[in-house]
Protein backbone atom coordinates (compact mmCIF):
# COMPACT_ATOMS: atom_id res chain seq x y z
CA UNK A 1 0.00 0.00 0.00
CA UNK A 2 1.24 3.44 -1.23
CA UNK A 3 -0.17 6.87 0.00
CA UNK A 4 -2.14 9.00 -2.67
CA UNK A 5 0.81 11.17 -3.88
CA UNK A 6 -0.40 14.85 -3.69
CA UNK A 7 -0.55 17.77 -6.06
CA UNK A 8 3.06 18.95 -6.54
CA UNK A 9 3.72 22.93 -5.74
CA UNK A 10 3.27 25.28 -7.96
CA UNK A 11 4.96 28.33 -9.24
CA UNK A 12 2.16 30.42 -7.89
CA UNK A 13 2.56 28.21 -4.53
CA UNK A 14 6.56 29.38 -4.69
CA UNK A 15 6.25 32.99 -5.44
CA UNK A 16 3.14 33.52 -2.69
CA UNK A 17 6.12 32.02 -0.21
CA UNK A 18 8.54 34.32 -0.90
CA UNK A 19 5.97 37.10 -1.06
CA UNK A 20 5.61 36.36 2.82
CA UNK A 21 8.92 35.73 3.25
CA UNK A 22 9.61 38.93 2.51
CA UNK A 23 6.76 40.68 3.99
CA UNK A 24 7.88 39.12 7.38
CA UNK A 25 11.86 40.33 6.89
CA UNK A 26 10.11 43.65 6.49
CA UNK A 27 8.25 43.49 9.58
CA UNK A 28 10.97 42.41 11.78
CA UNK A 29 13.10 45.15 10.28
CA UNK A 30 15.47 43.42 8.27
CA UNK A 31 16.59 44.55 4.70
CA UNK A 32 15.61 41.28 3.62
CA UNK A 33 16.72 37.40 4.06
CA UNK A 34 19.64 35.33 2.80
CA UNK A 35 18.48 31.52 2.26
CA UNK A 36 21.18 28.64 1.86
CA UNK A 37 20.72 25.03 0.87
CA UNK A 38 18.58 23.07 3.21
CA UNK A 39 14.36 22.99 4.74
CA UNK A 40 13.85 27.18 4.06
CA UNK A 41 15.28 26.88 0.64
CA UNK A 42 13.20 23.81 -0.37
CA UNK A 43 10.19 25.42 1.27
CA UNK A 44 10.61 28.73 -0.61
CA UNK A 45 11.77 27.30 -3.98
CA UNK A 46 11.34 23.54 -4.23
CA UNK A 47 15.29 23.97 -5.35
CA UNK A 48 17.38 21.36 -3.34
CA UNK A 49 20.93 21.08 -5.14
CA UNK A 50 22.01 17.49 -5.49
CA UNK A 51 25.33 18.22 -4.09
CA UNK A 52 26.03 21.29 -1.44
CA UNK A 53 29.40 22.27 -2.00
CA UNK A 54 32.45 25.28 -1.08
CA UNK A 55 30.31 27.25 -3.93
CA UNK A 56 28.08 29.61 -2.74
CA UNK A 57 24.19 29.05 -3.60
CA UNK A 58 21.72 31.29 -1.79
CA UNK A 59 18.36 33.21 -2.25
CA UNK A 60 18.80 37.01 -1.82
CA UNK A 61 14.83 37.79 -0.72
CA UNK A 62 14.66 42.21 -0.38
CA UNK A 63 11.43 43.51 0.01
CA UNK A 64 10.76 45.93 -3.37
CA UNK A 65 13.48 43.92 -5.34
CA UNK A 66 12.76 40.59 -7.72
CA UNK A 67 13.50 37.81 -5.68
CA UNK A 68 17.39 36.39 -6.63
CA UNK A 69 19.23 33.14 -6.46
CA UNK A 70 23.20 33.45 -6.76
CA UNK A 71 24.13 29.90 -7.99
CA UNK A 72 27.46 28.07 -9.46
CA UNK A 73 26.88 28.45 -13.30
CA UNK A 74 27.11 24.91 -13.30
CA UNK A 75 24.44 24.48 -11.30
CA UNK A 76 22.55 26.58 -12.89
CA UNK A 77 20.20 24.10 -15.29
CA UNK A 78 19.42 21.64 -12.53
CA UNK A 79 17.83 25.11 -10.80
CA UNK A 80 16.45 26.04 -13.72
CA UNK A 81 14.17 23.16 -13.51
CA UNK A 82 12.87 23.50 -9.83
CA UNK A 83 9.04 24.16 -9.69
CA UNK A 84 9.70 27.61 -7.68
CA UNK A 85 12.23 28.92 -10.74
CA UNK A 86 9.82 30.89 -12.81
CA UNK A 87 9.17 32.88 -9.34
CA UNK A 88 12.89 34.49 -9.15
CA UNK A 89 15.55 35.41 -11.02
CA UNK A 90 18.92 33.31 -11.73
CA UNK A 91 22.43 34.76 -11.01
CA UNK A 92 24.66 32.23 -11.77
CA UNK A 93 28.71 32.58 -11.20
CA UNK A 94 31.36 30.71 -13.18
CA UNK A 95 34.49 29.45 -10.72
CA UNK A 96 37.67 32.39 -10.82
CA UNK A 97 34.45 35.28 -10.37
CA UNK A 98 33.99 36.36 -6.96
CA UNK A 99 30.16 35.31 -5.73
CA UNK A 100 30.35 37.75 -2.37
CA UNK A 101 30.50 40.75 -4.69
CA UNK A 102 27.61 39.54 -7.13
CA UNK A 103 25.13 38.92 -3.71
CA UNK A 104 26.38 42.57 -2.18
CA UNK A 105 25.17 44.49 -5.28
CA UNK A 106 21.57 43.03 -4.21
CA UNK A 107 21.68 43.99 -0.49
CA UNK A 108 21.85 47.35 1.44
CA UNK A 109 25.67 48.09 2.61
CA UNK A 110 24.49 48.52 6.13
CA UNK A 111 21.55 46.13 6.17
CA UNK A 112 20.87 44.23 9.03
CA UNK A 113 19.88 40.69 7.23
CA UNK A 114 18.45 37.39 7.90
CA UNK A 115 20.67 34.13 7.68
CA UNK A 116 19.36 30.65 7.09
CA UNK A 117 20.76 28.55 10.03
CA UNK A 118 22.97 25.83 8.23
CA UNK A 119 24.36 28.61 5.76
CA UNK A 120 27.53 27.86 6.39
CA UNK A 121 30.42 29.94 8.10
CA UNK A 122 32.54 30.84 4.87
CA UNK A 123 29.75 32.28 3.17
CA UNK A 124 28.72 34.13 6.41
CA UNK A 125 31.82 35.71 6.88
CA UNK A 126 32.57 36.24 3.20
CA UNK A 127 29.44 38.31 2.84
CA UNK A 128 30.66 40.71 6.11
CA UNK A 129 33.65 41.03 4.38
CA UNK A 130 32.70 42.30 1.58
CA UNK A 131 29.71 44.47 3.14
CA UNK A 132 31.51 45.15 6.31
CA UNK A 133 28.69 47.66 7.54
CA UNK A 134 26.13 44.73 7.46
CA UNK A 135 24.90 42.52 10.13
CA UNK A 136 22.92 39.12 10.54
CA UNK A 137 20.39 37.50 12.45
CA UNK A 138 19.51 33.50 12.29
CA UNK A 139 16.16 32.55 10.73
CA UNK A 140 15.40 30.72 14.03
CA UNK A 141 15.85 33.65 15.83
CA UNK A 142 14.68 36.85 13.41
CA UNK A 143 11.49 34.81 11.85
CA UNK A 144 11.14 31.75 14.19
CA UNK A 145 7.44 31.26 13.14
CA UNK A 146 8.42 31.51 9.31
CA UNK A 147 7.14 28.22 8.39
CA UNK A 148 4.94 27.03 11.02
CA UNK A 149 1.49 28.10 9.81
CA UNK A 150 1.03 25.64 6.91
CA UNK A 151 -1.20 26.21 3.98
CA UNK A 152 -4.09 23.43 2.81
CA UNK A 153 -2.05 22.08 0.58
CA UNK A 154 0.82 21.51 3.51
CA UNK A 155 -2.02 20.19 5.42
CA UNK A 156 -2.92 17.47 3.35
CA UNK A 157 1.04 16.07 2.99
CA UNK A 158 1.19 16.26 6.98
CA UNK A 159 -1.80 14.25 7.33
CA UNK A 160 -0.85 11.92 4.49
CA UNK A 161 2.30 11.22 6.68
CA UNK A 162 0.38 10.56 9.50
CA UNK A 163 -1.86 7.75 7.93
CA UNK A 164 1.46 6.17 6.89
CA UNK A 165 2.67 6.26 10.00
CA UNK A 166 -0.65 4.70 11.61
CA UNK A 167 -0.67 2.48 9.04
CA UNK A 168 3.05 1.74 9.69
CA UNK A 169 1.84 0.99 13.43
CA UNK A 170 -1.54 -1.09 12.66
CA UNK A 171 1.05 -3.23 11.37
CA UNK A 172 4.26 -3.63 13.30
CA UNK A 173 1.78 -4.65 16.74
CA UNK A 174 1.28 -7.58 14.43
CA UNK A 175 5.19 -8.89 14.35
CA UNK A 176 6.55 -10.84 16.75
CA UNK A 177 8.94 -8.71 19.50
CA UNK A 178 9.59 -11.26 22.00
CA UNK A 179 13.51 -13.09 21.38
CA UNK A 180 14.14 -10.43 18.84
CA UNK A 181 16.87 -7.94 19.12
CA UNK A 182 15.47 -4.15 19.17
CA UNK A 183 17.52 -3.10 15.90
CA UNK A 184 15.21 -5.92 13.85
CA UNK A 185 12.08 -3.98 15.00
CA UNK A 186 13.60 -1.29 13.75
CA UNK A 187 14.35 -2.46 10.51
CA UNK A 188 10.43 -3.76 10.08
CA UNK A 189 9.48 -0.20 11.07
CA UNK A 190 12.16 1.29 8.59
CA UNK A 191 10.49 -1.30 5.81
CA UNK A 192 6.96 -0.74 6.84
CA UNK A 193 7.43 3.45 6.58
CA UNK A 194 8.66 2.63 2.95
CA UNK A 195 6.18 0.42 2.16
CA UNK A 196 3.45 3.35 2.99
CA UNK A 197 4.91 6.21 1.25
CA UNK A 198 7.79 6.93 3.07
CA UNK A 199 10.89 8.57 0.88
CA UNK A 200 12.99 9.25 3.71
CA UNK A 201 12.78 7.49 6.96
CA UNK A 202 14.48 10.02 9.87
CA UNK A 203 14.60 7.34 12.81
CA UNK A 204 12.65 4.13 14.13
CA UNK A 205 13.11 4.36 17.98
CA UNK A 206 12.98 1.17 19.85
CA UNK A 207 13.61 1.40 22.82
CA UNK A 208 12.82 -1.84 25.33
CA UNK A 209 13.00 -2.60 29.37
CA UNK A 210 15.49 -0.29 30.90
CA UNK A 211 16.37 1.10 27.47
CA UNK A 212 12.76 2.99 27.27
CA UNK A 213 14.04 5.36 30.26
CA UNK A 214 16.24 7.23 27.33
CA UNK A 215 14.20 9.10 25.57
CA UNK A 216 16.26 9.27 22.29
CA UNK A 217 17.73 5.44 22.69
CA UNK A 218 19.05 4.12 19.30
CA UNK A 219 18.13 0.79 18.85
CA UNK A 220 20.46 -1.74 19.36
CA UNK A 221 21.08 -5.58 20.17
CA UNK A 222 19.08 -5.99 23.34
CA UNK A 223 17.19 -8.74 23.11
CA UNK A 224 13.35 -7.66 23.85
CA UNK A 225 12.25 -10.04 26.13
CA UNK A 226 8.65 -10.93 28.05
CA UNK A 227 7.46 -8.67 30.49
CA UNK A 228 9.08 -5.74 28.59
CA UNK A 229 7.31 -2.09 27.92
CA UNK A 230 8.47 -1.13 24.48
CA UNK A 231 8.71 2.81 23.32
CA UNK A 232 8.39 2.99 19.48
CA UNK A 233 9.18 6.27 18.21
CA UNK A 234 9.38 6.45 14.35
CA UNK A 235 8.98 8.95 11.42
CA UNK A 236 10.30 10.45 8.35
CA UNK A 237 9.28 12.64 4.86
CA UNK A 238 6.25 11.59 2.56
CA UNK A 239 5.63 13.90 -0.33
CA UNK A 240 8.47 16.34 1.68
CA UNK A 241 6.44 16.80 4.44
CA UNK A 242 7.06 14.64 8.00
CA UNK A 243 5.81 11.86 10.26
CA UNK A 244 6.19 11.42 13.78
CA UNK A 245 4.73 9.46 16.12
CA UNK A 246 4.80 6.99 19.14
CA UNK A 247 3.00 4.71 21.18
CA UNK A 248 4.26 2.05 23.78
CA UNK A 249 3.69 -1.78 23.66
CA UNK A 250 3.87 -4.36 26.28
CA UNK A 251 5.51 -7.87 25.67
CA UNK A 252 2.88 -9.81 27.34
CA UNK A 253 0.53 -8.64 30.31
CA UNK A 254 1.65 -5.60 32.15
CA UNK A 255 1.86 -4.80 35.83
CA UNK A 256 -0.42 -2.70 37.73
CA UNK A 257 2.59 -0.38 37.97
CA UNK A 258 2.94 -0.46 33.92
CA UNK A 259 -0.53 -0.13 33.29
CA UNK A 260 -0.31 2.97 35.86
CA UNK A 261 2.13 4.78 34.58
CA UNK A 262 0.54 3.99 31.05
CA UNK A 263 -2.56 5.20 31.76
CA UNK A 264 -0.87 8.62 33.31
CA UNK A 265 1.09 9.11 30.39
CA UNK A 266 -2.18 8.90 27.72
CA UNK A 267 -4.23 11.31 30.17
CA UNK A 268 -1.32 13.48 30.27
CA UNK A 269 -1.45 13.59 26.45
CA UNK A 270 -5.18 13.92 26.18
CA UNK A 271 -4.58 16.73 28.28
CA UNK A 272 -2.05 18.46 26.31
CA UNK A 273 -4.32 17.55 23.08
CA UNK A 274 -7.45 19.73 24.96
CA UNK A 275 -5.44 23.04 25.82
CA UNK A 276 -4.76 23.36 21.86
CA UNK A 277 -6.85 26.30 21.01
CA UNK A 278 -6.23 29.25 18.99
CA UNK A 279 -4.49 32.31 20.36
CA UNK A 280 -3.21 29.76 23.36
CA UNK A 281 0.03 30.22 24.03
CA UNK A 282 1.98 27.28 23.28
CA UNK A 283 3.48 26.83 27.14
CA UNK A 284 -0.01 26.04 27.59
CA UNK A 285 0.39 22.79 25.83
CA UNK A 286 3.08 21.90 28.08
CA UNK A 287 1.50 22.99 31.02
CA UNK A 288 -1.43 20.81 30.52
CA UNK A 289 0.14 17.72 29.96
CA UNK A 290 2.63 18.14 32.70
CA UNK A 291 0.14 18.89 35.33
CA UNK A 292 -1.18 15.55 35.21
CA UNK A 293 2.21 13.92 35.53
CA UNK A 294 3.18 16.29 38.30
CA UNK A 295 -0.11 15.40 40.12
CA UNK A 296 0.45 11.59 40.21
CA UNK A 297 4.32 12.16 41.36
CA UNK A 298 5.80 11.98 38.36
CA UNK A 299 6.97 15.21 37.16
CA UNK A 300 10.63 14.30 38.04
CA UNK A 301 10.44 11.32 35.46
CA UNK A 302 9.50 14.22 32.53
CA UNK A 303 12.57 15.28 31.27
CA UNK A 304 11.76 16.97 28.03
CA UNK A 305 9.35 19.12 26.31
CA UNK A 306 5.75 18.10 25.18
CA UNK A 307 6.07 18.55 21.79
CA UNK A 308 7.83 20.50 18.37
CA UNK A 309 6.66 22.00 15.53
CA UNK A 310 6.64 20.18 12.19
CA UNK A 311 6.84 20.28 8.25
CA UNK A 312 9.26 20.14 5.75
CA UNK A 313 11.95 18.91 8.64
CA UNK A 314 10.72 16.68 11.52
CA UNK A 315 11.45 19.16 14.14
CA UNK A 316 10.55 23.03 13.97
CA UNK A 317 9.34 25.48 15.93
CA UNK A 318 7.25 26.48 17.69
CA UNK A 319 8.06 24.03 20.45
CA UNK A 320 5.26 23.49 23.16
CA UNK A 321 7.74 24.51 26.22
CA UNK A 322 7.18 26.72 29.27
CA UNK A 323 8.40 29.98 28.85
CA UNK A 324 7.11 30.05 25.01
CA UNK A 325 4.15 32.42 24.75
CA UNK A 326 4.23 31.98 21.00
CA UNK A 327 0.22 32.17 20.63
CA UNK A 328 -1.15 29.38 18.77
CA UNK A 329 -2.41 30.30 15.33
CA UNK A 330 -4.93 28.07 12.81
CA UNK A 331 -2.43 25.71 10.56
CA UNK A 332 0.64 25.26 12.83
CA UNK A 333 1.24 21.47 13.55
CA UNK A 334 3.18 20.10 16.33
CA UNK A 335 3.83 17.21 18.58
CA UNK A 336 2.40 16.36 21.71
CA UNK A 337 4.18 13.95 23.45
CA UNK A 338 4.58 13.61 27.11
CA UNK A 339 6.45 10.86 28.50
CA UNK A 340 7.57 9.47 32.17
CA UNK A 341 10.88 7.71 32.20
CA UNK A 342 12.30 5.29 35.24
CA UNK A 343 15.99 5.09 35.21
CA UNK A 344 17.08 1.43 35.15
CA UNK A 345 13.18 0.00 34.47
CA UNK A 346 10.92 1.24 31.53
CA UNK A 347 9.59 4.40 29.75
CA UNK A 348 6.13 5.26 28.21
CA UNK A 349 5.53 7.88 25.79
CA UNK A 350 2.60 8.15 23.52
CA UNK A 351 3.01 11.44 20.72
CA UNK A 352 0.01 12.53 18.26
CA UNK A 353 1.19 15.30 15.32
CA UNK A 354 -2.13 17.81 16.21
CA UNK A 355 -2.65 20.55 14.16
CA UNK A 356 -4.34 23.60 15.49
CA UNK A 357 -7.99 24.67 13.83
CA UNK A 358 -10.42 27.41 14.37
CA UNK A 359 -11.95 25.90 17.32
CA UNK A 360 -9.44 23.97 18.88
CA UNK A 361 -7.06 21.00 17.50
CA UNK A 362 -7.18 17.93 15.62
CA UNK A 363 -5.25 14.70 15.81
CA UNK A 364 -3.41 13.32 12.38
CA UNK A 365 -2.49 10.43 14.42
CA UNK A 366 -5.68 8.15 14.96
CA UNK A 367 -4.17 4.68 16.06
CA UNK A 368 -5.14 3.73 20.01
CA UNK A 369 -3.51 5.53 22.60
CA UNK A 370 -4.73 2.34 24.80
CA UNK A 371 -2.30 0.11 26.64
CA UNK A 372 -1.21 -2.38 23.26
CA UNK A 373 -0.14 -6.37 24.47
CA UNK A 374 1.88 -7.77 21.83
CA UNK A 375 4.03 -11.08 21.33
Amino acid sequence: MTARTPAPFTADDYRARMERAARAAADAGLAGLLVAPGPDLVWLTGYAPTAVTERLTLLVLVPGQDTALIVPALEAPDAAKAAGAPALTLRDWTDGKDPYAATAALLDSGGRFGISDNAWAMHLLGLAHTLPGSSYASLTEALPMLRAVKDAAELERLAAAGAAADATYEEIRKVSFAGRHESEVAADLARLLREHGHSTVDFTIVASGPNGANPHHEAGDRVIERGDMVVLDFGGLLGGYGSDTSRTVHVGEPTEEERRVHDIVREAQEAGFRAVRPGGACQEVDRAARAVITDAGYGEYFIHRTGHGIGVTTHEPPYMIEGEEQPLVPGMCFSVEPGIYLPGRFGVRIEDIVTVTEDGGRRLNETTREMVIVD
